[in-house]
């Protein structure tokens, strides 16, 4: 990371919630913006795997926002984010958990000598009529506020990007659904921002002076109605419009019942969503904006960068994962389902990486064949290349070979083989090949397909075909284990 600008206050900022899904992506732009950062976890090794973990400028404390001795480990900080919500760890309780935390942070704070508190919250009309969610970022907007530390709150929608729960349950359901019957909630208007876009908001907060003390609505550039959001994300997958029959009788734990058994997301989190989607979400005024000036994405150009479609998904994205950065929950990025086998080879890495590269072709696929060529005969009739197409050498592979109906995409001599499916399939589907020697003589051979579906036809397709891989993937990776063996035996 290159530290560009210079921050305007030399003490490191506080942050909380780095293991969570902002936190995790505020930190590594924060030290691109030249500051330095002390993390606030309750277990550091569970950021381990983020990139920026051993960065020079990070500062890891382990603890609690809780704990008594919070104010001890915000001495010597200037700013503090407040990205902390219980929603997940505490349940129904979330509400007097995330009161009593706030109220914590913001006395620590003060004992501290911090110089400002930034806290995103949840944009929505103010009133009576919140949904419990809501009121219970209203109540914690309070706590903060309750200390002598100027607060900054960024009220935001949806946030459109991989991993964040309420884009997820969106994915989902458009994915997996073609006819959906709905609340009435899919008729609110809501004015989603993108992850990319809140992030440079609240990275933007510390070199305005004149966000102190404010309360910010932030949003995209474009306002919709839930229904034309879902419709939208259904053409940014490569779907056909939903079929949405809106009714008056769904209530939200029907609505969260419902989410809970079509998406993996659980109905810890799907209940307050689900309530939340009734209260409007739209900026009452563009103070944001003016105040802090960029070009926002718009609602495709946020959809594309969650879906790993376009370039603002940066490294963060990928097929597999299509945003989630490592640590995010398992249900983001849309499910992948995989095949994964692995046995013991009596021969070398290199005799091993041998017979793995001889698939495909005139050599057939070591075992059923048969099957093979009817997949093979079935494809062409739905219009893919089959089996028709074979292979370039007899012997050896490169990055870009065709074999058969599947792509060469990765080749590390000796260790790794990548294919990429272009048969026609209601999703996007990878087979891997990996070799590594064995600390006691011979080598290990791992072998994994992967499959990430397009929609209901997908899911249909995935599960109808599992019993089928069982004994084809079986059978081929014991016969590319045979004909390694016989490799080391000098049957060439």
């Amino acid at each position: 990371m290159n530290s560009t600008l210079p921050a305007t206050d030399p003490r490191p900022v506080f942050v909380t919630g780095g293991t969570g899904y902002l936190g995790a992506r505020l930190v590594p732009r924060l030290l691109d913006a030249g500051y330095r950062v002390r993390c606030l976890s309750r277990d550091p090794r569970k950021l381990e795997a983020r990139t920026w973990y051993h960065h020079p400028g990070v500062e890891h404390v382990a603890g609690d926002a809780g704990d008594d001795r919070l104010a001890t480990w915000m001495e010597g900080s200037g700013p503090a984010f407040y990205l902390i919500h219980s929603m997940i760890a505490a349940g129904a309780g979330y509400g007097e958990v995330d009161r009593r935390l706030a109220a914590n942070f913001a006395a620590a704070a003060g004992r501290a000598g911090l110089s400002r508190i930034i806290y995103l919250g949840g944009l929505g009309e103010t009133g009576p009529g919140l949904s419990r969610h809501l009121a219970s970022r209203r109540e914690v907007e309070t706590e903060l506020a309750s200390g002598p530390v100027p607060l900054t709150v960024l009220r935001a929608a949806m946030i459109i990007g991989a991993g964040s729960a309420s884009f997820e349950i969106l994915r989902y359901l458009v994915e997996r659904l073609p006819v959906m019957i709905t609340p009435k909630w899919v008729s609110t208007e809501c004015q989603p921002v993108s992850v990319h876009d809140a992030l440079r908001y609240l990275v933007a907060c510390l070199e305005t002076p004149a966000t102190l003390g404010r309360t910010l609505d932030i949003g995209g550039p474009d306002v919709l109605t839930y229904l034309e959001i879902m419709q939208r994300t259904a053409r940014s997958l490569g779907l056909r419009p939903r079929r949405i029959l809106p009714v008056p009788v769904l209530t939200p734990r029907l609505s969260s019942l419902w989410i809970h058994l079509v998406t993996p997301v659980g109905h810890r989190i799907a209940r307050p969503l689900a309530e939340g989607l009734r209260n409007r979400v739209v900026c009452r005024n563009d103070d944001a904006v003016h105040l802090m000036p960029f070009s926002r994405l718009t609602l495709q150009e946020s959809l594309d960068a969650a879906l790993g479609h376009g370039p603002e998904g940066g490294t963060e994205s990928s097929w597999l994962d299509a945003g989630p950065v490592p640590g995010d929950p398992d249900w983001a990025g849309g499910t992948v389902y995989q095949d994964r086998r692995s046995t013991p080879v009596e021969a070398g890495v290199q005799d091993l990486f041998a017979a793995v590269c001889l698939i495909g072709g005139r050599q057939g696929w070591f075992e059923a064949d048969w099957l093979w060529r009817f997949r093979g005969a079935l494809d062409r009739l739905l219009g893919g290349p089959g089996l028709a197409r074979g292979r370039r050498d007899p012997g050896q592979v490169r990055y870009g070979d065709v074999l058969d109906f599947w792509r060469v995409v990765e080749v590390i001599p000796d260790h790794k083989l990548d294919l990429r499916a272009e048969m026609k399939l209601p999703g996007e589907a990878m087979l891997t090949f990996e070799v590594r020697a064995e600390p006691g003589g011979g080598s290990r051979l791992t072998q994994t397909a992967r499959f990430k579906p397009k929609g209901l036809a997908g899911l249909l397709y995935w599960f109808s075909v599992a019993p089928v891989h069982r004994f084809v993937f079986g059978n081929m990776l014991h016969g590319i284990r045979r004909r390694a063996e016989r490799l080391e035996a000098g049957d060439r």
